[in-house]
């Protein structure tokens, strides 16, 4: 009788996928240090709902996980798709504190992958911080799978170490209720591409590494499930609520790679309304910074894993903080306050300036997006600049808006507080002994030719790579005609600024001066790369004031203290506060307030679209005149061949 019982239960137990198995994915990407809720952080109220306007919030991402928990029966699983660093004051203590992974493992994060930006501060700041986690025995399970280390350099042996001892795995598996799920993490091409600072580490293609991956979990583990953490991404149409399938790196792994029962999207911030299916592939991505959280109710059966239910939470001031979160953020607030700000004389709270109008961030020319570049040239020429030497003056600055992170709004005070303007312009890493964090500002001069060709960026580099790759200016304004051949659209460029007046700039070949640009070390790397991507047409060559070219930008850093020994970068972040703070107080209640010429556009970016064929072909350069002869030529060779078939139509 028990031989009986127990070959029952045998054959009951190996049928047990062949039944229904209910389970819950809660997923969460792209918090980018985002612990507070914003915007500004200074109307955050946590304990208490229903009286600001703020969103996100890790407080109150707790309390939905929490809740979620309590109200499903079946095993949940708490995934994020990576990038859950660089963004906000918080990340400042990263290497030493690793204060977004204790939150995480505080949260209950079951597994989560990397994205480019933990590779942000290098293999080995990376390392470091999984380290500090460590420390604290607040590691959540990391999966990468991608990750390749260099046999020639050393510079990534630290962070290769952290992978030997198990810390990052390329896959793991748990066992949830009665079944047994597989994952795996993977950094796609573009993010890849946007991570300038991961070397001498590569990623492999995720593609086969995915392959390899679904093998090694189905016939070697024999998992239930596989779930894929991918920091690669979904693409949406511009304005439009429809996936853009070519450029959706997670959607085509989803169509080459046979076996992924859901794939955990991440990198692209997009908000989409309901999961993507391929084939039997199940793909989501919870939008950014916490904003949102997605929940899928998910069911195993012997049709595979099939989606049951789909939810996004929108985390609001309807949703009261975690008590428990909230008390170790505000720990983590004071030693930002005591270990970062102290020696600025500044807090995370400490109220920079005043508004009546929001500052904003889009895919076009922005008040946030002048200020912050108006405060690259002023915090430079502030710090490096000789009155005596007017060549010495930087004429330009340069941002792009894939380093701008966040808006400056308003809310209930009117007041910008530090935390909100950092979170503006949050990201990057110093080239200094400490590797002191902050992207730190560099200058170099190029020719008024050059200077077109960087403007080019915005019209012919943009459109094809989307909004990282939109530019905002200082010191400079032009006029560009989008119907134009590609990489020579800009038609008329004129230097100065508001206060002062702008005047024509002779950007032909001829003009042999040579002018001061600034912008970050990150901006300032795909300069000198950007040639590459054009075929050489787009090649601008930064050089010292003498002509030579600059080898190595790092060694182009402004010092913004050159009384004491080596280079105290400028930092871009700290250049930014104190643009601000240098503002003049307008109503005479002690604190600066934002100019009234940052409400709205500045014309610095004139779009002037036209098919008149003058404008058409007005000063173009050789791309311009090689595209028309090549034009006529076709013209032609139609007009020959519909000559020809009408005179022997006629016969």
């Amino acid at each position: 009788m028990k031989k009986y019982i127990v070959l029952c239960c045998s054959i009951i137990l190996c049928a047990m996928p062949l039944f229904a198995q209910d389970f819950t994915i809660i997923q969460t990407t792209d918090l980018h240090s985002h612990f507070l809720g914003f915007s500004p952080n200074i109307d955050y109220t946590p304990n208490t709902i229903n009286d600001d306007a703020t969103i996100g919030g890790f407080a109150r991402i707790a309390t939905v996980i929490n809740n979620i928990k309590k109200s499903r029966k079946n095993p949940v699983l708490l995934l994020d798709s990576g990038d859950f660093l660089m963004g906000s004051v918080f990340h400042l203590l990263c290497r030493e504190e690793a204060f977004e992974l204790r939150l995480m493992k505080k949260m209950g994060y079951d597994v989560i992958t990397l994205g480019n930006h933990e590779f942000d501060l290098y293999p080995d700041g990376l390392a470091r911080i999984i380290r500090a986690a460590q420390k604290y025995n607040a590691l959540p399970a990391i999966v990468a799978s991608n990750i390749v280390f260099s046999a020639d350099s050393k510079d990534d042996d630290s962070l290769e170490k952290v992978f030997e001892d198990e810390l990052v795995k390329p896959y793991t598996v748990m066992t949830k209720g009665k079944l047994k799920i597989g994952f795996f993490g993977l950094i796609g091409k573009d993010a890849a591409e946007v991570s300038p600072f991961a070397h001498p580490v590569t990623f492999a293609d995720q593609v086969q590494t995915a392959k390899q991956m679904v093998d090694i979990l189905r016939n070697k583990e024999k998992v239930d499930v596989v779930i894929c953490i991918s920091h690669s991404g979904i693409r949406k149409y511009q304005d439009k609520d429809e996936i853009e399938a070519g450029r959706s790196e997670d959607v085509q792994l989803a169509k080459e790679v046979k076996g992924i029962d859901v794939i955990i999207s991440g990198h692209t911030h997009v908000k989409i309304k309901q999961p993507i299916i391929v084939g039997k592939t199940i793909i989501t991505q919870s939008y950014e910074y916490g904003k949102q959280v997605a929940v899928l109710d998910l069911s195993l059966s012997k049709d595979g894993v099939v989606l049951k239910n789909y939810t996004y939470v929108d985390i609001n001031d309807s949703i009261k903080g975690d008590p428990a979160i909230t008390a170790l953020i505000n720990q983590f607030v004071q030693r930002i306050n005591q270990q970062v700000l102290s020696p600025l004389k500044l807090t995370c709270d400490s109220v920079l300036a005043k508004t009546k109008f929001d500052l904003v961030i889009k895919e076009e020319e922005t008040n946030l997006g002048n200020l912050i570049a108006d405060s690259i040239r002023w915090y430079v020429n502030s710090v490096d600049f000789d009155p005596k030497d007017p060549d010495s003056r930087v004429a330009i600055g340069v941002i792009s808006n894939g380093v701008i992170r966040d808006n400056i709004v308003v809310g209930k005070t009117g007041k910008v507080v530090l935390s909100d303007a950092f979170a503006t312009i949050p990201l990057g890493i110093g080239m200094d002994e400490k590797k002191t964090m902050g992207y730190p500002l560099i200058t170099c001069y190029v020719y008024a030719s050059e200077i077109k060709k960087a403007l080019e960026i915005l019209t012919s580099i943009y459109p094809l790579k989307g909004n990282d790759y939109f530019i905002q200016v200082s010191g400079v304004k032009f006029t560009y005609n989008p119907k134009r051949m590609l990489f020579d659209r800009v038609t008329e460029i004129w230097i100065g600024d508001e206060q002062n007046g702008y005047v024509p700039l002779d950007y032909s070949d001829n003009n042999k001066k040579l002018y001061r640009i600034a912008a970050d070390i990150y901006n300032a790397t795909f300069l000198k790369i950007i040639g590459n991507f054009t075929w050489h047409i787009l090649d601008i060559v930064p050089k010292w004031r003498d002509g030579k070219p600059i080898e190595k930008l790092t060694e182009a850093r402004v010092d913004a203290d050159k009384r004491k020994p080596g280079i105290q970068e400028a930092k871009e972040w700290i250049g930014v506060i104190e643009y601000i703070r240098s503002f003049k107080d307008e109503d005479g209640d002690g604190t600066p307030d934002i100019p009234a010429m940052y409400q709205g556009k500045l014309g610095r970016i004139v779009v002037e679209a036209s098919l008149n064929p003058y404008h058409l072909l007005k000063r173009g350069t050789k791309v311009t005149w090689i595209g028309f002869i090549i034009f006529l030529i076709v013209v032609a060779i139609v007009t020959v061949v519909v000559v020809v078939v009408i005179k022997r139509f006629k016969r």
